[in-house]
């Protein structure tokens, strides 16, 4: 991933959140090999540098909406070991965008890897819609590591809605949630991971329902392909009388081992708690009916995979 492919990374990002007209509405910070390499803050969102560690913060004004904030990191190269720290402070009744991502890259003998530490705190009222994808790409025999941490408090009436995916190229990964969820509130979330080759991912969720009529919808998607390895669990406490449901199915093929451990906790008699898992391999009859389309077993099962995780 040359300095130029960032440029266009960049640029390709601005536009997909502008209003059409090349207008960018909100704030960004473009992170390259440990450093950052652009910044901008706007009327209602201000980014700026910690003083006690690297990483920003930022400050969303309350009532702020239609605006995106974008935060991107990109490791260009091998031997990189980056670790950046990022607080949201969400004001109150604000609605808001957050694109974020990691692009790892290995080009020679050294690993690379991000670590991201995330904490949102959301105000009462405030809404946000987090986007995040992760990949690695290159042919160096440096491995590629992606460990995000994501720390989440929701006040009340506030709403969260997380999407985040692994799409590919990573050779491992430990992702690590945990949240309280206060009265009223909200808290979404869909994790979308593929593994293949000798790869190995770990998602770990830790959420606790302190609010009254407090409510949670976590899905994972995986597919484990070839040798790789993922384990998925998630524990949901109940403190209070509150809905949640989770989800974790996956698919493994080849020699994938997935390892799922929904855990639930009820400290309330008036907690509603659910949890589904389901691991298996793609249904033979689902890959005859897509060859009878004529597509070969290969894209037959590329096809339900892709379908699957979108």
């Amino acid at each position: 991933m040359s300095e130029l492919n960032l440029k266009e990374i960049t640029k390709k990002l601005l536009s997909l959140v502008s209003d059409g007209e090349g207008d960018y509405k909100g704030a960004y910070n473009i992170r390259e090999n440990g450093s950052c390499a652009a910044r901008m803050s706007s009327e209602h969102i201000k980014i700026v540098s910690k003083t006690d560690k690297d990483g920003i913060e930022i400050h969303v004004d309350a009532n702020t909406a239609g605006e995106t904030v974008s935060i991107p990191a990109c490791i260009t190269k091998s031997d990189v070991d980056d670790l950046v720290y990022n607080d949201f402070f969400i004001g109150e009744n604000a609605d808001i965008t957050v694109v974020a991502g990691c692009g790892v890259h290995s080009d020679g003998e050294g690993d690379s890897r991000h670590n991201g530490i995330h904490r949102f705190f959301l105000a009462k009222g405030a809404r946000v819609k987090y986007l995040e994808k992760h990949v690695g790409t290159g042919d160096g025999s440096g491995k590629s590591f992606i460990d995000p941490v994501t720390e989440i408090y929701l006040d009340e009436d506030s709403y969260l809605e997380i999407d985040t995916a692994q799409i590919g190229g990573v050779d491992r990964s430990t992702r690590y949630t945990k949240a309280e969820v206060g009265k009223n509130a909200r808290l979404i979330i869909r994790e979308r991971l593929l593994t293949e080759k000798d790869q190995s991912a770990d998602s770990d969720y830790l959420i606790e329902m302190n609010g009254e009529n407090s409510a949670l919808n976590l899905i994972s998607r995986s597919v484990a392909r070839d040798n790789s390895r993922q384990s998925y669990r998630s524990i949901v406490i109940g403190n209070a009388s509150c809905t949640g449901h989770t989800e974790c199915d996956a698919i493994i093929s080849e020699n994938g081992i997935v390892d799922a451990a929904p855990e639930l906790r009820a400290h309330n008699g008036d907690a509603a708690l659910i949890h589904e898992a389901a691991i298996g391999k793609i249904a033979g009859e689902q890959i005859l009916k897509l060859r009878t389309l004529g597509l070969t077993e290969s894209e037959a099962e590329q096809t339900i995979i892709d379908g699957f995780l979108s």
